[in-house]
């Protein structure tokens, strides 16, 4: 069975209880803050330094041009110097490479992050897909995954069919047993109709295989029944 699902519900802003939840949700966040702060150095070439201690008093950083840069700067109170004042053309052109390296890194992590999420949404259709797919074809999955109105419909299928293959055996005994004698000739040919079985879905024409003959107590030949 296909299962609803809630949707995107807002997040209440307390502290989490469960120590799960907590862990899983800092990871998703934390990964949201750093790709956002790459962003803003990307595309307007700002300075940012990031610290996060986690519950478990991880430390994870994030800073461009890099974080020591970043926290010498604000403890220095020194905007930027070297910028205004360079000492040799020398560092500006290191400072100008790096730059334009790390802004090449992020432009790379952003598009694979976007490529990333554009995956998990197509991940999330297909397995929507197959819910559904699983939902109309209930009967082609496991028995054991099965509920128990399916296993009481199953089984008056497989019931139903069981009657119909039987009676289409009979139909076919009586047919033979007319004229026995066209099974035993080489060349004959029969053109009695075949009647289709209804079974599970009507889809399948159940061909017993020809009774084989034993005698009697009369030595006549006589013709076994199979259900």
């Amino acid at each position: 069975m296909a299962r609803k699902s809630k949707g995107r519900q807002k997040v209440e802003m307390v502290k989490m209880a469960n120590e799960s939840n907590l862990q899983v949700t800092f990871s998703k966040r934390r990964s949201g803050l750093f790709k956002k702060a790459s962003e803003l150095c990307t595309l307007c070439g700002a300075e940012v330094g990031i610290i996060v201690f986690s519950p478990g008093r991880k430390v994870f950083s994030f800073g461009h041009p890099s974080v020591e840069a970043v926290i010498d700067r604000f403890l220095s109170r020194n905007p930027s110097n070297h910028h205004l004042h360079p000492t040799s053309g020398t560092m500006q052109l290191i400072e100008a490479h790096r730059n334009a390296t790390v802004r090449e890194l992020n432009t790379e992590l952003t598009q694979v992050m976007n490529q990333l999420e554009v995956e998990k949404k197509r991940g999330d259709q297909l397995n929507q897909m197959k819910r559904v797919s699983q939902a109309q074809c209930w009967w082609e999955g496991p028995v054991d995954e099965m509920e128990m109105p399916q296993l009481d419909q199953l089984k008056s299928s497989l019931e139903d069919l069981k009657k119909n293959v039987s009676k289409q055996a009979d139909r076919v005994l009586i047919l033979n047993t007319t004229n026995p004698s066209s099974h035993y000739f080489v060349g004959s040919s029969s053109h009695q109709p075949v009647i289709p079985n209804v079974g599970f879905n009507g889809n399948h024409h159940v061909m017993p295989p020809h009774p084989l003959p034993h005698l009697d107590g009369w030595n006549h030949p006589a013709y076994g029944h199979f259900f």
